[in-house]
Formats: structure tokens, C-alpha cells, sequence
């Protein structure tokens, strides 16, 4: 596969290290996040994910490698940081100000156009309470706030440090939505979650950590396709699950019983197979369903996250 040309990457980082004392936050990260699409950053907490989203913003300088956010190095953000938008570790505003008068306050320092505000108001979901004070807002509503704050700069690059935190299904999606919409319209979303169904329906691409070091970095489909497929069977006599199991494994196909459904390792073409091997053992099956493993049943086998 060509390399990606650096003009048409948004972020690009070498060997990216950070390290505090004796302690090692992020090891020799190398990844790329081309433009205009929505990329997943997940991993365990801990992992190194907020220390990363810092370094790319200049908030803290690296111990070594190297990088470049939207063709522009990381020892530079001054060049750069005017074409993005962020939110890290939740945002901050005034309790006593209203939504709307907090937006205008950042769209001043920032030197961006007050006309916009109740329009991104309106695009998070807080058209109608944009008069409401902030220390009125639940956390849903203040991490809706905090992503229009960081859309005031109409950014190229909007880099969002779990952005779902503390929103109810309904408002999930619509934030999952808007990072779509915006991927779409070109702006490059680079969002950290521990929410992967909700990663899984919008990235494009992934970046996997654990414990400081990148272990996937590229397309979430190919991820998911590098997994192995697995048949879920399912007996109206439970009791027939440990015979499939045997057949199963007498066949070189490996499986575990869990919550009464039988988990067999293999492709979908040998479920027609395993139906036979069944069948021709009086074994009737009420289920055969070849599935790929979500990104969650991966990102927990590659992690070793919830052990």
C-alpha cells in the first residue's frame, strides 16, 4: 500500500514519547490520521491517551520523536492550533454566565465571529437553553457546550477527549451524528471514548493503546477482518451444547459454551458443515449465526482490559 502523502494527513506522529520521572506514559507512537474522516483513539484507562491528545495541542512537549498536526510539527502549535478545536479532560466556563454568554466570551479572546454562536448552540442540541447559566447544565449539557466551544474556530481538526461523558443514548447519538456530519463536511474528528459500539458506528480509522504503546493503528474494518470469525450455535436441549462442542473440536474447531449458546471458532463457510455434523449426531439446532467479533469483544482481547 503507497504511503499516505503528509499533506493529506491531519496527524502524523514518530516514535512519540513521553515520559515522567521513571514513569513512561506514551512509548514510541507511530500513527497517522488522514483528513476529513473520524478517528477512534481507544484504550484502557491509563493507557496514555489524554497525554498524547496533550502533546498534539502543545500543553506538554515531548520527551522524544516527533510529529506533525495538520502538516505543521508539534514543536511549532503556534502554526496549527488556529485550524483546531479541542476538548480535554471536560471543559471549563463561568457557573454564573449563560451558555450562549460563555461562547461569546471564547469567540472574543479567540478572535472568531459572534454571529455563530446560537447556530453551533443549535448544532449540540442547546439551541433552547442558551440563556440557561451554566451552573444550571447537567454534565450532558455541559459536555455538549464544550464541544461547541471547540467548533467556534470552524476547525480542520477537532480532537475530543471523550465527548459522551455523562450523555444519555439519545444525546450519544446525536453527538455521533455530529462527528459524522462534520467528517463528512471535511473536518477531521480525532475522539478518545471508552463507549466502542458507539466508535465502531462512526470511525474510520483506530488507534489502539495500551500502556503507552500503540498495538493497532489503521482502518477499523481491516481490524475487525484480522479477527477470527466466530459461529454461534444454540440447541433447544442445552444439554446437546458439550457433544457440538466435541464434534466441533474433532474437527479442529475450538469453542466454549457461554450464556447457553455454544461459541465456536471458524469461518462462516464451515457453519453448513457444523449443521451436517449436528444433524447426522440428532443434535437439531434452533441457532447457526457466523459473526465477526465487535470491536469491543477485540479491543478486551488485545488490551487485557476488565482482567
Amino acid at each position: 500500500m503507497p504511503p499516505v502523502a503528509t499533506s493529506e494527513l491531519a496527524i502524523s506522529v514518530s516514535d512519540l514519547s513521553k515520559r515522567y520521572g521513571e514513569r513512561v506514559a506514551v512509548s514510541h507512537a507511530n500513527f497517522d490520521v488522514p483528513m476529513g474522516t473520524v478517528c477512534g483513539f481507544v484504550g484502557p484507562n491509563g493507557s496514555g491517551k489524554t497525554t498524547t491528545m496533550r502533546m498534539l495541542l502543545g500543553l506538554i512537549s515531548p520527551s522524544g520523536g516527533s510529529g506533525t498536526v495538520l502538516g505543521q510539527p508539534i514543536s511549532d502549535p503556534a502554526k496549527y492550533l488556529d485550524r483546531v478545536g479541542a476538548m480535554i479532560e471536560g471543559p471549563a466556563f463561568y457557573p454564573a454566565l449563560s451558555g450562549a454568554e460563555n461562547l461569546r466570551v471564547l469567540a472574543t479572546l479567540g478572535g472568531h465571529p459572534l454571529d455563530q454562536v446560537q447556530s453551533l448552540l443549535d448544532r449540540v442540541g442547546l439551541g433552547d437553553r442558551g440563556k440557561s447559566k451554566y451552573k444550571t447544565y447537567s454534565l450532558g449539557m455541559k459536555q455538549r457546550l464544550g464541544i461547541a466551544a471547540a467548533l467556534l474556530p470552524n476547525p480542520q481538526l477537532l480532537i475530543l477527549d471523550e465527548p459522551t461523558n455523562g450523555l444519555d443514548p439519545a444525546g450519544i447519538q446525536e453527538i455521533r451524528d455530529l462527528m459524522r456530519s462534520l467528517a463528512n463536511e471535511g473536518t477531521t474528528v480525532f475522539v478518545s471514548s471508552h463507549l466502542l459500539a458507539e466508535i465502531e458506528m462512526i470511525s474510520d480509522s483506530l488507534v489502539m493503546l495500551r500502556e503507552g504503546e500503540v498495538i493497532f493503528a489503521g482502518k477499523t474494518h481491516d481490524l475487525l477482518l484480522q479477527q477470527q470469525p466466530i459461529i454461534l450455535a444454540k440447541s433447544g436441549n442445552p444439554k446437546d451444547l458439550p457433544r457440538l462442542l466435541q464434534l466441533a473440536s474433532e474437527a479442529g474447531h475450538e469453542g466454549s459454551i457461554i450464556g447457553g449458546v455454544a461459541h465456536i471458532l471458524g469461518p462462516r463457510e464451515w457453519a453448513p458443515t457444523l449443521n451436517k455434523l449436528a444433524f447426522e449426531s440428532g443434535i437439531v439446532l434452533a441457532q447457526l449465526s457466523p459473526v465477526l467479533p465487535t470491536l469491543e469483544e477485540t479491543f478486551f482481547e488485545m488490551t487485557g482490559a476488565g482482567e
